[in-house]
C-alpha cells in the first residue's frame, strides 16, 4: 500500500487500483484526454476491419452462389435471404443484432452505478422482448409468409393511414438504435485512439455500407455469425482474466465492501489534487458525486452487493419498456423472422434470447463490478459515455485490453448497423418506393433502390450522431429515452398480429396519442423534479420512467377501448397474405412444407409456452429469489459469479458450434465445388434446397409466367379481395 502517497499521515485505506498504479492519485478522469492506443490502430480497426469484412462476406456469398448452386441474388433474396435460415444461424443473428454498443458499454455503466442489480436488470430486461417476439415471428409465418416488412402487413390489414403511421415509428426505431451505436462507438474510439469523434462517426458506417449493399441480408447474416464469435471470444477472455487469472470472486467481494466503507469526507480526500477536502473534485457543481466511492444511494445498506436497489429496479423497468419498442418496432427483427424457416423462427428467437443474456450479464458482472471494486478514477461523465469496459480492460491488460474492447465494440457496431441498414432499405424499397412511387417496380429496380438507401442511410446516421453529440446527448441518455419515442407503437403491433378485433383507426390514434402523452409526462416530470427543463433533468431515472410507462400503457389502453367498444373488427387472418405481393417469381421458403398449418400450430404453441415461462422466471422469479439474500454473502456472490461465467461459456459454445453443425451440408457443397473448380472438373449443376418450394401455388397473382400487360389483368381477381385493405383506410 506504499503507493498511496496522497494518503500519507491519514488512516484512510488505499484503493486497490492505487496500490497497483500510483499514477491514479489526483486523476480526475481515467483517460484524461490521453488515449492508450495510437490513431493508426483506430484507423486500422475502423477502416481496415470494415474493408476486411466487406471482402470476406462478399466472397462467401459469391462462393455460396457459384459452388453450392444457389440462385442469383434477386430483390426477394436480397431482402429475405430466401426465407430458409436455420435455427443456429437465426439465433446467432439475433444475438448479433441485439448486441448494440450499449449492450457492451451501458451494461457496465449500470454495474458501476448500482452494483450487481445493474447487469441483471440490463440482461433480463432486454431478453424477454426477444423471447416474446418469437410468438410474433411464428404468427408472421402463419398469416403473412410473403411479407418483406412489418409495414407491408400493416398496409394489408389496416390500410394507408396506419401504414404511414407505423412507417414513421419504424424509421424512428432504426434512427434511435443506429444513433446509439455511433454515439457509444465514436466516443470509445476517440477515448481509446484519439481519432476525432466527428471523423469516427463518419467512418464507422462505411464498414457496414460496403458489405451490406453488396450481399444484402444473407451477407449480413454470415457476417453476423463471425461478429458474434469474436464478441464471445473477447467476453470469455475478460471474465477469465477478472475472476480467474488476476482476481477471484472473494477478492472482488472484499474490494466492493471496501469501496462502500469510505465516508463522504474520505472520498473527497481520495479524489483531490493534494489530499485535502478543499482541493477535492469528488462532487460536481450540482453536489452529485462523480466517482465510485462511498455508499450507494438507495441500495440496501449502501452496498453494491445486493439486488435490493431502488434505482436498479427503476432502471430495470425503463429497460423493459424501452426495449419492447426497439424490438417490436424495429424492422430488423421482423426481417430476421421473415428470413427464418418456420420451425427455426420459434427456436431461433428463444435460443438467441437465452444466449444473448450472457453478454451484458457476464461482461458487466466482470468488467463493470471490477471498475467499482478497484476504484479506478472513472468519472460519471466517462461512465455515461460507455467508457467503463475500456478503462478496466486497459488497467488489466494495457494496450492489448484496449484493443480487444475496441475490436469487440466495432463488431457490435457493424453487426447491428448492417441489420439496421438492410431494415431501412427494405422499408424504403417496399413501403415507399413500390407502394407510393412506382407500383410496377421490377425486381432490378427494388434491388437498386435498396442498395442506394443503404449508402444514404449510413451517411445520414454519421451526420446525425455528430449532431446528437453537439447537443450534449450521450449513450446513456438516448438509451433511456428510446421508449418514450417508440413505446406507443408496441401494443398496436402486437394486437395487429394476434387480435382479430384490433382496429386500424384505433391503432393510429393509440400510437400518436401515446407518443404525445409520453412527451407531455416526460417534460412535466422534468419541470416538477428539476424546476427547469434541461438535458440533465430530462435524463433522470424518475423522469425517463414516467415517459416510458405513459407511452406503452396509454397506447395499449386506448387501442383496447377503441377496438373493443368503438370500432370492433372481425378480421379473417386467412385473407391477410392475399394482399401482400411478391415482386419476382422467387417462392423460396413459401412451399407447402413451409406453410403446413399443423407444423405452424405446434411451433406457435411451443414458443408461446416457453417464451412466457422464461419471461416470468427472468423478471419475477429470479429477482424474488434474490431478495432473501439481502446483501450478498461471500459464498452467495461466488455462486452469482460462477453462474455468470458458466452462462457466458455455455452461450459462446452453443452460438459458435450450432450454426456450423446445421450448415455442414452447405459448407460441404461449397468446399467440394471449390475443389472441383481447382481440379477443373465439370459437374452437373445443382440447386439449393430452397428450390423445391418453387412449384407451390402461394399467391394467385404470381401463378402465370407472362408479365407486362397480362400482369395487370391477373391482378383483377385479387382486387375483389381488397375490401380488407380499404376498410382499415376508411376507418382511419
Amino acid at each position: 500500500m506504499s503507493g498511496c502517497d496522497i494518503l500519507t499521515g491519514t488512516e484512510i485505506p488505499c484503493p486497490p487500483s492505487w496500490a497497483e498504479n500510483p499514477d491514479y492519485q489526483g486523476m480526475d478522469s481515467y483517460f484524461g484526454g490521453t488515449p492508450p492506443l495510437s490513431k493508426a490502430i483506430g484507423y486500422l480497426v475502423v477502416v481496415g476491419f470494415g474493408a476486411l469484412f466487406s471482402v470476406f462476406t462478399t466472397a462467401v456469398v459469391y462462393m455460396d452462389k457459384i459452388f453450392s448452386g444457389n440462385a442469383t441474388v434477386t430483390s426477394e433474396h436480397f431482402n429475405t435471404a430466401g426465407r430458409m435460415v436455420k435455427t443456429g444461424l437465426t439465433a446467432s443473428v439475433i444475438v448479433s443484432q441485439w448486441t448494440w454498443a450499449a449492450t457492451l458499454l451501458q451494461s457496465s455503466n449500470v454495474a458501476w452505478n448500482y452494483g450487481v442489480s445493474g447487469p441483471f436488470w440490463y440482461a433480463s430486461g432486454a431478453t424477454i422482448q426477444v423471447l416474446l417476439f418469437g410468438v410474433l415471428a411464428i404468427s408472421l409465418k402463419d398469416i403473412a409468409p410473403s411479407a418483406h416488412t412489418m409495414c407491408e402487413i400493416v398496409r394489408a390489414r389496416w390500410g394507408k393511414s396506419a401504414h404511414i403511421t407505423f412507417l414513421i415509428f419504424a424509421f424512428l426505431a432504426n434512427i434511435i438504435v443506429t444513433s446509439m451505436l455511433l454515439l457509444g462507438g465514436a466516443a470509445t474510439v476517440e477515448a481509446l485512439t484519439g481519432v476525432n469523434y466527428e471523423l469516427a462517426s463518419f467512418l464507422i458506417p462505411w464498414g457496414v455500407i460496403l458489405y451490406t449493399s453488396a450481399g444484402g441480408l444473407k451477407a449480413t447474416f454470415m457476417a453476423s455469425y463471425l461478429h458474434t464469435m469474436i464478441i464471445f471470444a473477447v467476453l470469455i477472455t475478460m471474465i477469465t482474466i477478472v475472476y480467474i487469472q488476476v482476481y477471484s470472486s472473494d477478492q472482488i467481494y472484499d474490494f466492493l465492501n471496501q469501496t462502500v466503507s469510505y465516508s463522504s469526507e474520505e472520498c473527497q480526500v481520495l479524489f483531490s489534487t493534494d489530499g485535502t477536502v478543499e482541493s477535492s473534485f469528488y462532487y460536481d457543481d450540482n453536489n452529485k458525486k462523480q466517482y465510485a466511492c462511498g455508499a450507494v444511494p438507495n441500495n440496501n445498506s449502501g452496498s453494491y452487493l445486493t439486488m435490493l436497489s431502488a434505482d436498479g429496479l427503476m432502471f430495470g423497468i425503463i429497460n423493459i419498456v424501452g426495449n419492447f419498442g426497439t424490438v417490436f418496432v424495429d424492422q430488423s427483427y421482423w426481417q430476421s423472422a421473415i428470413a427464418a424457416r418456420p420451425e427455426s423462427a420459434a427456436k431461433g428467437y428463444l435460443l438467441g434470447g437465452i444466449c444473448w443474456f450472457a453478454i451484458p450479464f457476464s461482461l458487466a458482472t466482470s468488467l463493470g463490478l471490477a471498475s467499482t471494486a478497484l476504484m479506478l478514477p472513472i468519472s460519471s461523465s466517462e461512465a455515461g459515455n460507455g467508457l467503463v469496459p475500456p478503462a478496466v480492460a486497459d488497467h488489466l491488460l494495457g494496450e492489448a485490453g484496449s484493443a480487444l474492447i475496441l475490436i469487440m465494440l466495432f463488431m457490435a457496431i457493424v453487426s447491428t448497423g448492417s441489420a439496421e441498414s438492410i431494415a431501412v432499405s427494405s422499408l424504403v424499397a417496399y413501403d415507399i418506393y413500390r407502394e407510393y412511387i412506382n407500383p410496377e417496380a421490377t425486381g432490378a429496380k427494388i434491388l437498386w433502390v435498396s442498395r442506394v438507401v443503404i449508402v444514404l442511410f449510413g451517411i445520414f446516421m454519421g451526420l446525425f450522431s455528430i449532431a446528437l453529440n453537439a447537443m450534449g446527448l450521450n449513450l446513456g441518455w438516448v438509451y433511456l429515452f428510446m421508449g418514450v419515442v417508440i413505446g406507443s407503437a408496441v401494443i398496436p403491433l402486437w394486437n395487429m398480429m394476434t387480435w382479430s378485433k384490433a382496429s386500424g383507426t384505433g391503432a393510429v390514434i393509440a400510437a400518436w396519442s401515446g407518443l404525445v402523452l409520453a412527451l407531455i409526462g416526460w417534460l412535466v416530470g422534468a419541470k416538477i423534479q428539476g424546476e427547469s427543463v434541461t438535458v440533465a433533468t430530462l435524463g433522470t431515472n424518475e423522469v425517463m420512467l414516467s415517459g416510458n410507462l405513459i407511452a406503452i400503457f396509454s397506447s395499449g389502453i386506448i387501442h383496447y377501448i377503441y377496438s373493443k367498444f368503438i370500432d370492433p373488427q372481425d378480421y379473417d387472418f386467412s385473407t391477410l397474405n392475399e394482399n401482400i405481393h411478391l415482386v419476382e417469381q422467387d417462392l423460396s421458403g413459401l412451399g407447402e412444407q413451409q406453410q403446413d398449418k399443423k407444423v405452424l400450430k405446434h411451433a406457435k404453441r411451443w414458443i408461446t409456452r416457453r417464451g412466457y415461462l422464461l419471461t416470468f422466471v427472468k423478471i419475477i422469479v429470479w429477482p424474488i429469489l434474490s431478495i432473501p439474500a439481502g446483501v450478498f454473502t461471500k459464498p452467495f456472490f461466488a455462486f452469482w459469479v460462477l453462474l455468470s461465467i458458466a452462462w457466458g461459456f455455455g452461450a459462446a459454445i452453443t452460438i459458435s458450434i450450432l450454426p456450423l453443425f446445421e450448415s455442414q451440408d452447405e459448407i460441404g457443397k461449397v468446399c467440394s465445388g471449390m475443389l472441383n473448380y481447382i481440379l477443373c472438373k465439370k459437374v452437373e449443376e445443382t440447386y439449393a434446397e430452397e428450390e423445391p418450394a418453387a412449384p407451390a401455388k402461394t399467391l394467385e397473382e404470381e401463378e402465370p409466367a407472362p408479365q407486362a400487360a397480362k400482369a395487370l389483368e391477373e391482378d383483377e381477381p385479387v382486387k375483389e379481395v381488397e375490401p380488407a385493405t380499404p376498410s382499415g383506410d376508411e376507418a382511419a
